[in-house]
């Protein structure tokens, strides 16, 4: 084998460990240096009744809404490259990078009324106000 081509498949073997490394950081249940989600017991039993091992609940933070911004959930099946993971094997929440930076520190909830049930995020302290039905929120500005 020549020096050349030996550098060569050293280099991809760097390339390979770094991307797992990478992929390993972004896709973990652990508090992140971006924040952190808290699952309630609710939203976990919820979604064990729900999700199968392939699925989670996937949160966005869209523009929109009564207040400025607005929750979005959806059932999902497909990780980005920019995805935090949050939760158990079959009771996992996923975000993105983008969106986390409007959650951090809040708490999931899947709550029953009588006329509705549905995922919920609680106690926003990035939210300064939020409407009345809860899905939407204003940002606080430091």
């Amino acid at each position: 084998m020549s020096f050349p081509s030996m550098l060569t498949g050293i280099r991809a073997g760097i390339v390979r460990q770094s991307q797992a490394y990478l992929r390993a950081s972004l896709f973990s249940s652990q508090p992140t240096d971006k924040g952190h989600l808290r699952l309630s017991d609710t939203c976990v039993k919820r979604l064990k009744e729900i999700c199968d091992a392939k699925s989670f609940l996937r949160v966005t933070i869209e523009g929109g809404g009564c207040s400025g911004f607005q929750y979005k959930f959806d059932i999902d099946d497909s990780l980005a490259p920019d995805d935090y993971i949050f939760g158990e094997a079959d009771a996992r929440v996923v975000i993105d990078q983008t969106s986390i930076e409007y959650v951090s520190g809040s708490t999931i909830d899947f709550h029953t009324e009588l006329i509705r049930s549905g995922f919920r995020i609680i106690n926003n302290p990035k939210a300064e106000q939020g409407c009345s039905c809860g899905a939407s929120f204003a940002i606080k500005l430091d």
